[in-house]
């Protein structure tokens, strides 16, 4: 059996620079009404970028919801339409001043199925070439490499609590193992 929902009338709330939201009534299986709230989001790129010793390039950020600074791979924000490829390597360069030689494709994610449209794409970057950052101008950050294993082991123990960061590190860990990577 497959489950559904229907549109049946939306209603903008609110346009930002970044998000958009949205109020949606909805039809569910049962014939029943509700409402969804929605938050329309570009998307972004998330980026596992290994060095020749094994270390893996994170950014040390703050993050305003949170009031703390967070350990993340180097990441943006799409622009709508943008290819993710295309972003990917530009947030790379951007936040850590490298560039890669090999660029893969991981896959995706939905950080927030429930209400948000958000969907981050994840690479993994090697043959990194160092270079200089290009920081946007409301954009202050810290590069730190970590050796691959520990970054590893800091998500196990929950040291990093970015969904984007755990996902991409864990899911490089696991290809690894496979011999794919």
């Amino acid at each position: 059996m497959s489950h559904f929902e229907k549109q049946l009338s939306t209603r903008s709330i609110y346009d930002g620079r970044i998000v958009h939201l949205r109020t949606d009534t909805v039809e569910l299986e049962n014939g029943e009404q509700t409402l969804r709230e929605v938050i329309d989001h570009p998307g972004g790129v998330g980026i596992v970028a290994l060095d020749r010793e094994d270390n893996v390039l994170l950014v040390r950020q703050f993050r305003y919801p949170f009031s703390q600074e967070l350990l993340e791979i180097p990441a943006g924000k799409l622009e709508r339409g943008e290819d993710h490829y295309v972003c990917g390597l530009r947030e790379l360069q951007e936040e850590t001043g490298y560039s890669a030689k090999t660029f893969q494709y991981l896959g995706c994610l939905y950080p927030t199925p429930a209400y948000l449209t958000e969907i981050t794409h994840l690479y993994y970057a090697r043959d990194l070439t160092a270079g200089g950052q290009k920081l946007d101008e409301d954009e202050f950050l810290s590069v730190l490499r970590l050796p691959f294993a520990q970054a590893v082991q800091m998500v196990l123990d929950g040291g990093i609590p970015d969904a984007k960061t755990q996902v991409g590190l864990l899911r490089v860990d696991a290809l690894r193992r496979q011999g794919k990577l």
